[in-house]
């Protein structure tokens, strides 16, 4: 049986500012995310928030990047600094936290601190609501690095109309 959404399907040929985009990788991100070479390329320096974006759209488009421990040891014991950055980001017109790891298991605390699930929920509510940052529990690390590439791509796509 023929799948119909797999067909190959001719494309146009790319106009000059459908270019392929280069997402910028903070100095700072200690494991940063392998991206799809064919769909963008990859520069390393400091951004002003977050740990990728787009060059040129630096203060527009930021993605944060959070293991499960480090995001309960933000939320808690980082919190000004967090706020700080939160500030930033809220201020920007695509802007998100990705969380390698699901909410179910902030729920049964698989992290080292002693943060109460309750607490890191609340924290994690409050980056949604109160700095009206998306926060996106991505599962894994693979799966947020997909949604990390998608989100920048799609926000190139969009940022070229």
């Amino acid at each position: 049986m023929l799948d119909r959404t797999s067909r190959s399907v001719p494309t146009a040929p790319s106009r000059p500012s459908e270019m392929r985009p280069v997402i910028v990788v903070d100095t700072r991100e200690q494991e940063p995310y392998g991206f799809h070479p064919e769909r963008a390329a990859v520069v390393r320096r400091a951004l002003p928030a977050g740990d990728y974006s787009l060059e040129g759209l630096e203060g527009r488009v930021a993605v944060e990047r959070k293991t499960l421990d480090d995001l309960v040891r933000t939320v808690i014991r980082e919190r000004e600094r967090f706020r700080r950055e939160l500030l930033t980001l809220s201020g920007y017109e695509g802007a998100c936290i990705v969380v390698e790891a699901g909410l179910p298991d902030v729920l049964a605390k698989r992290y080292r601190a002693g943060a109460h699930p309750f607490s890191v929920l609340g924290a994690v509510v409050s980056i949604i609501l109160d700095h009206r940052v998306p926060l996106f529990f991505c599962g894994d690390r693979p799966c947020a690095r997909q949604f990390t590439e998608a989100y920048l791509l799609r926000f190139h796509r969009k940022s070229q109309t």
